[in-house]
């Protein structure tokens, strides 16, 4: 290392240089943005802590995906790359049946499709005066991290409205991200009557054994997690039937393959969604975890700090259009139908 690059690095360390010479002096390594210049290391923890509780508060189908394992991971090295290359794959011929096993079968060949998906930063930012850090530090004030708690429930709120929502607006890389209710590949069906208005508890389940086979159709077997909008919910907590012992949630976790019923506070009214909980209908792309990081400005009396994060939904389908989705809708706009091939 010569003696410029040695200055540079000193520099780098003490939480000098611009944010983008930080970042690429360091690899894209995110804490290259988190040195000890202005926080001290309690501090930084403190805000951290209300970073990912905040966070994690508002995630409900990010969090399923994540607590099942559906995460591809880019350990981090997510700052690096602007989109994720991936391959989908045709379908192969059937088995073969032999007495001894040393026939000669048909020899098989796949085909692949290439695909991208774009991985932008969801963040939001918010700023500390260092006099206020400074009355903090000299009368033992507790930090007031409600900007930090803020800014990370924006960014939560956002990952999670792109998994049922997507965000197929932003076009980069040539992909798109969508989500539950936008993927062209999903399964679709009509909802003949309103859950909340004129549906009976039968004509409820009814509809969500309809979604089960328009999955178990496609291919997709299941397990499934039920996702209902919030004005739902109460009525999955009435009488399946007239003085029934049981309610329709009840009724609907009896359904074979159902592992749970959530209310997602981003699912717009009207709309159900039954998602099949493998990696080859959906998981999450996490190129950096919900992070905190920081630089300065107007003469270094104020720190800018952004909560930021790679996250992004990856809704998948094999190369025939087949998906493990089904949405539930009144006048439910038609997706792309599947091909019968495979």
């Amino acid at each position: 290392m010569n003696k410029e690059q040695m200055a540079q690095m000193e520099d780098l360390l003490r939480g000098g240089g611009t944010v983008s010479q930080r970042l690429l002096q360091s690899g894209m390594n995110v804490n290259a943005l988190r040195t000890n210049a202005t926080l001290r290391h309690e501090e930084w923890q403190t805000y951290d802590t209300a970073v990912v509780e905040a966070f994690q508060k508002r995630l409900v189908g990010v969090a399923d995906l994540k607590s099942r394992g559906l995460v591809y991971d880019l350990s981090g090295k997510g700052l690096a790359q602007t989109v994720l290359m991936y391959e989908d794959m045709s379908d192969m011929d059937k088995a073969e049946l032999s007495m001894d096993g040393v026939t000669r079968g048909k020899n098989d060949a796949v085909e692949f499709s290439q695909k991208f998906l774009p991985l932008p930063i969801a963040h939001k930012e918010y700023q500390i005066n260092i006099r206020q850090l400074n009355m903090s530090r000299l009368h033992g004030i507790p930090l007031d991290v409600s900007l930090a708690r803020g800014s990370s429930r924006k960014v939560a709120e956002l990952v999670e409205d792109m998994l049922f929502n997507g965000y197929n607006a932003f076009n980069y890389g040539g992909g798109r991200i969508y989500g539950y209710t936008d993927c062209p590949t999903r399964n679709t069906l009509d909802m003949a009557k309103d859950w909340a208005t004129s549906a009976s508890g039968e004509e409820i389940v009814a509809d969500v054994q309809k979604m089960i086979q328009q999955s178990v159709d496609a291919r997709h077997y299941g397990p499934w997690v039920l996702y209902i909008p919030t004005g739902y919910s109460k009525v999955l907590g009435n009488d399946y039937k007239a003085n029934s012992d049981k309610t329709v949630r009840t009724r609907l976790l009896e359904l074979d393959g159902i592992s749970d019923i959530k209310v997602a506070d981003f699912l717009e009214a009207g709309n159900v969604i039954l998602v099949e909980m493998v990696a080859e209908t959906v998981r999450m792309v996490t190129g950096l975890p919900v992070t905190n990081v920081e630089w300065q400005a107007n003469g270094n009396m104020v720190s800018f700090f952004k909560v930021m994060t790679i996250d992004v939904p990856q809704v998948r389908a094999d190369q025939y259009g087949r998906s493990g989705i089904v949405h539930l809708a009144a006048d439910v706009e038609d997706s792309t139908p599947p091909t019968t091939e495979g």
